[in-house]
This record gives structure tokens, sequence and C-alpha cells, in this order.
């Protein structure tokens, strides 16, 4: 009997979308199971090729969890922020908003033709309110704290202000910016002096409020700092060393140039160690967990002075 494609794949993917048949209700009687795919970027007319490819093989996985009694959690969303929606806004003249909107209801269609099994109810958009609000929220909540290497966590910077007001700093084994240990036995520009990066409760007491948030910006975890980074003037951000070819932005081609620019950073290198211990509780492959294992990257340096 020839499957009649158009008429059964619409009639139940109608029953899935009407019935809600993907989605993921609290149920503690079943062990969970968390599937998630990256989000694509609405910067397009539609999915391209490597979309499904990637999709196909973990709704797979998701329904045969299913079907071995887990409550799985398979949502789906959309990563619309950035230079991808940007540039695209650019190129046809029209406002981001408008042409996110208008191309993630093109992808959303489709993925419904494609018949994923996502629970649609936890949909994702990173350009709405709703939503970034909380990656906001997620910066301030970095940006007021620093991270103990004594605890292997992160505490608040309340905490540390408390400590520098009892006892300075000597003793506290913190996750610092790397650029103020390389000014360590140099003059200062900030406080004109010779610094070895230890004070003491007095010495804190007696600096300005400027002078202290500069002391803990080479603490916190969300830190400003000044780096060289790839500029284009073009595009008039900071591009990632793979977004950068030849010397030539990977996204219009246009001239980069390396600047030296104060701004934000994140103090990531501070969990590396965090992040590799945490691949031996996860299921994966093990030519998967050595692949993350070199993205993580993480190594001991060193740094020689030759007098000459």
């Amino acid at each position: 009997m020839e499957y009649n494609f158009p008429d059964i794949e619409k009639k139940w993917q109608k029953y899935w979308l009407e019935h809600k048949t993907f989605k993921a209700e609290i149920d503690h009687s079943r062990p969970k199971y968390y599937v998630l795919d990256m989000f694509p970027y609405p910067s397009g007319s539609g999915l391209h090729v490597g979309h499904p490819l990637g999709y196909i093989a973990s709704d797979i996985y998701s329904r045969y969890k299913r079907l071995k009694g887990f409550n799985v959690l398979h949502p789906m969303g959309y990563d619309a922020f950035g230079l991808p929606a940007e540039q695209y806004a650019i190129q046809t003249g029209t406002h981001p908003a408008v042409t996110t909107e208008k191309n993630i209801a093109r992808y959303r269609e489709q993925m419904d033709k494609i018949g994923f099994s996502y629970d649609w109810d936890r949909e994702v958009v990173t350009s709405d309110p709703a939503y970034y609000k909380w990656t906001q929220w997620m910066f301030i909540q970095l940006f007021k704290h620093w991270y103990n290497n004594e605890t292997g966590k992160a505490e608040p910077v309340s905490d540390l202000v408390r400590k520098f007001e009892i006892s300075g700093n000597a003793g506290i084994n913190a996750s610092v910016t790397p650029e103020w240990f390389k000014s360590l036995g140099k003059k200062d520009p900030f406080f004109g002096e010779k610094w070895d990066g230890i004070f003491t409760a007095d010495q804190w007491k007696s600096w300005s409020e400027k002078q202290q948030q500069e002391i803990l910006m080479n603490y916190r975890l969300a830190y400003l700092s000044e780096a060289m980074v790839n500029w284009c003037p073009e595009l008039g951000t900071v591009l990632a060393n793979d977004e950068v070819a030849n010397g030539y932005s990977v996204r219009g081609n246009h001239p980069v140039e390396r600047r030296m620019m104060r701004q934000w950073f994140l103090r990531i290198t501070a969990y590396a160690q965090r992040l590799l211990d945490g691949l031996d509780r996860i299921e994966f492959s093990e030519s998967l967990k050595e692949m993350q294992r070199n993205w993580i990257g993480r190594s001991e340096g060193a740094e020689v002075e030759f007098s000459i």
C-alpha cells in the first residue's frame, strides 16, 4: 500500500498540535529526560539543510526515550538576537523585529511540516523581553559575585567587601583578572605606587569608593578590562576569531582591525575544572567527551621574563 504522505502527515501533525501530545508535564512517577537542540538564528528566509540534519537525530532519540517510559522535555527556540538578525534586517531594509517575527513564523511552519515532537509550550525567543530580562538578571548576578577557589563556587561580592574591611585580601584565594597579576610589582597607574596586590583593612578603608570599585572589578565574575579585540568598523562590533577570515569579517566581508578596547568579560576560566569534572557525570560518548575537553581547553601556563 502506498504511503499517502500529504494526508497522513497533515492528519497526525494536526492531532499532535491540538492534543499537545508532546507537552512535558511534571510527573515524578517517571524518570525525566531533557533533549535540547541548538536554537537556529531566524536571520534568513527559512531553514537550511543543516538545521533538520541535527534536529531529526535528536527527535528520533526523544521519541525513543518516551517509548522507554521517560518524561521527555524537548523544546525549541530561536536565537534571535545579535549580528545575523541585525545584518539580515539591514540587507532587506526592514526593522529587525519585523524580519525576526516573519522568519520565526516561517521556521515554525517548516518544522511543523517535518513533524518534530517539540513541546511548543516551552518555546524560547531570545529577543522576547520576557526571556532576555532573565539574561540581564543573570549578568547582574555575575557582576555581584566572585569565585572562591577554596569553596569552588561563586559567592557574593558583599561578603568579599566585609572580608576586606576586617582583614584585607591577604588570605583570600580568588580567581582574579589575569592582567592584574601581570601588573604586580610594577607602579600602578591608578594608585601611583608599587603594587604587590596585597592590601590591609586600613588601606581598603582609606581608599575612595572609586578606588575600591576598581579593585573589586578584578574579582567580579562579570568585569571590565582592556584587551586586544577584532574590531569591525563597518559592523560596529567586536568579532570572535572564528568570525574573521584573512583580516575580513565572515559576514559581509568587511575589513577587521586589531584594537585595544575596554569591554565586558565573563570569568569563565574559573569554571574550567568544574566543567571538566562535570563531563564524567553526563551521558556522552567518550569521543564527544574528548571533543568537549579540547573545547574547554584548560591548561596551566607559565610566564618567563628575560633580562636583555
